[in-house]
């Protein structure tokens, strides 16, 4: 087998994952996977054989030629089978990327274990106990965030799984994890938003992406999708790619005056999108996350990303006292509870100076 430029066996690369450790990673045709071991090792070669039959297991069957029926490849792979009946294919693509890394990680580490004995009075008992889960939720115990996405993504898939009768019980039932204290993504301040307005000036690109964040309060996944044909009378139509299917998922939200003005100023907006990279192509929501952080990091505002921008127009509308289901209607938030957040602070914001105010007047 001749070697690729990188040295490595075809489609193969070098990648850096989540942990900042360099590793092997093979892609062809959607499916990606890590490979362990020295490259081109026996052991390597093995693993790399085993992928390309999960590429073609995959264009067929999901996993079946490379699968034991009741372990955790089996089942790892009939829930992400787009031709199965698991509730995953119904996920917004972003959660169905997070949610498969996550569970191809799983199985790296466990794919051949069995996930339960099958007795001969035909009692199936679990192998994969809830003792075990919570040792392997622990040693995410560094990272509060990905602990809890791992913990939520494997309880859905097996969840499916004791509903469909593929296994006898959900180990992660009872399974705690730590729960992460922070308030999020830094929202913006009026003076972050200040510096950035001053750096990027109408008619630039940066100058757009950030007006159509601060005006909007959608995701960057809604943002890089907009484009003219969003706008009619006015109005911002749009359907959340996040809740794509659900009955919240369709706003219309009419186009703020300042965002008007920027939209007609920009000579860079593309054909379809109003943002398109140096190529000429849209944006990916990851790709225009790391550009924007950029554009901020110039700006001399290094703690605030894009995401920040949406909770800056929530502030807003709850500083000028908006309720919280005037603002959902322009966030597009189907639970109140975030929204009632900003609401809050609002409320606790006015009051205190309403409350100074009168501690002034009487002198005091």
């Amino acid at each position: 087998m001749l070697k690729t430029r990188t040295g490595l066996p075809r489609y193969c690369c070098w990648a850096v994952d989540r942990h900042g450790k360099r590793r092997v990673r093979f892609r062809r045709d959607g499916f990606s996977t890590y490979l362990g071991g020295v490259p081109w090792s026996p052991s390597f070669m093995e693993k790399y054989g085993t992928a390309l039959a999960g590429v073609k297991a995959q264009a067929s069957d999901i996993g079946a030629s490379r699968t034991i029926a009741g372990t955790v490849n089996a089942l790892v792979a009939a829930y992400l089978d787009p031709r199965g009946s698991s509730r995953f294919k119904t996920f917004a693509s972003e959660t169905q990327r997070t949610r498969k890394n996550i569970l191809e990680r799983f199985r790296e580490g466990y794919g051949d274990r069995p996930i339960y004995r099958a007795e001969q009075n035909g009692k199936r008992t679990m192998l994969l106990t809830r003792e075990h889960m919570q040792r392997i939720v622990n040693e995410k115990v560094a990272t509060p965030f990905a602990q809890r996405n791992f913990l939520a993504t494997l309880r859905a898939m097996f969840e499916w799984a004791v509903e469909e009768g593929r296994v006898p019980d959900n180990p992660c039932l009872g399974c705690k994890r730590v729960k992460a204290k922070t308030t999020g993504y830094k929202t913006w301040t009026e003076a972050d938003i200040a510096r950035i307005e001053a750096k990027y000036p109408i008619s630039t690109k940066e100058r757009l992406a950030f007006a159509l964040i601060l005006y909007s309060g959608l995701r960057r996944g809604d943002v890089v999708r907009m484009g003219t044909h969003h706008i009619h009378d006015g109005v911002l139509t749009v359907d959340q790619c996040k809740k794509k299917g659900d009955e919240g998922s369709h706003l219309e939200i009419p186009v703020h005056p300042k965002l008007r003005k920027i939209i007609d100023a920009t000579p860079t907006v593309g054909v379809r999108t109003f943002l398109t990279t140096s190529f000429g192509k849209p944006y990916t929501s990851n790709g225009f996350g790391n550009w924007f952080r950029e554009l901020c990091d110039a700006a001399g505002c290094p703690d605030i990303s894009a995401h920040g921008g949406r909770k800056a127009t929530a502030r807003r509308l709850a500083e000028i006292g908006c309720s919280a289901n005037q603002i959902a209607a322009i966030t597009g938030h189907s639970s109140l509870a975030e929204v009632q957040r900003y609401t809050r602070a609002a409320d606790r914001k006015r009051m205190a100076r309403e409350a100074m105010r009168k501690l002034n007047k009487r002198g005091w």
